[in-house]
């Protein structure tokens, strides 16, 4: 198998797995350390490092879905929906931690003063870099047996108001997803793909 091989199985064997325990096959240090890999060496435009991570275990983990959970719950919807949502809030809570991806608006505002060229792209650079950023550590810790999913509750202003609020984040930190991640108590659905033909052309 060449290096190359190595890396794509990982890529391969990440997936989004909800029945997750609070359980981990390593130490809270070694998870830490693999943020901080990511945020240190994921590429971003003009190496601007706008990047910024909170990792949450144990009762600030739960502090977290407990606060999405008060929010999600005034929200208006159908009853069948928000039982679905109740159920996916409660298995967010159950696993063992999460980490909170962010991007400061001052450091991209910075660039954006220093190069004015990247301005009207700089918020697609900014989600292009986080992706990678949550990438790198969602399949680093796939290949640590971990499993993980991705949550977007930045949608509500009340969450982000609460998160900052509770955390002590600078007010410039945009809120951008939540990794939640635990050891997997089942195994990933099967998945489907669309012919290979029909989404890579290559011209030579």
């Amino acid at each position: 198998m060449s290096p190359s091989d190595k890396f794509l199985e990982v890529v391969k064997g990440r997936r989004s797995i909800y029945t997750l325990s609070k359980e981990t096959t390593i130490p809270d240090s070694k998870i830490e350390e693999i943020v901080k890999f990511a945020v240190t060496w994921a590429p971003s435009t003009y190496n601007v490092q706008s990047a910024r991570a909170v990792v949450l275990f144990g009762a600030e983990h739960d502090k977290l879905w407990a606060t999405v959970k008060k929010h999600m719950d005034q929200v208006p919807m159908d009853e069948g929906i928000k039982g679905y949502l109740a159920g996916r809030i409660n298995g967010f809570s159950a696993s063992y931690g999460t980490v909170m991806w962010f991007e400061d608006q001052a450091a991209l505002d910075a660039l954006g003063e220093k190069n004015a060229m990247v301005v009207p792209l700089l918020t697609e650079f900014s989600d292009h870099s986080s992706g990678m950023h949550q990438f790198i550590v969602w399949a680093a810790l796939e290949a640590e047996g971990l499993a993980a999913n991705l949550q977007h509750f930045n949608f509500h202003p009340g969450i982000v108001a609460d998160v900052k609020s509770t955390w002590d984040l600078p007010a410039t930190w945009k809120l951008k997803s939540q990794l939640v991640f635990g050891k997997p108590t089942d195994q990933p659905q099967d998945k489907t793909f669309e012919p290979i033909e029909k989404r890579v052309f290559v011209k030579a």
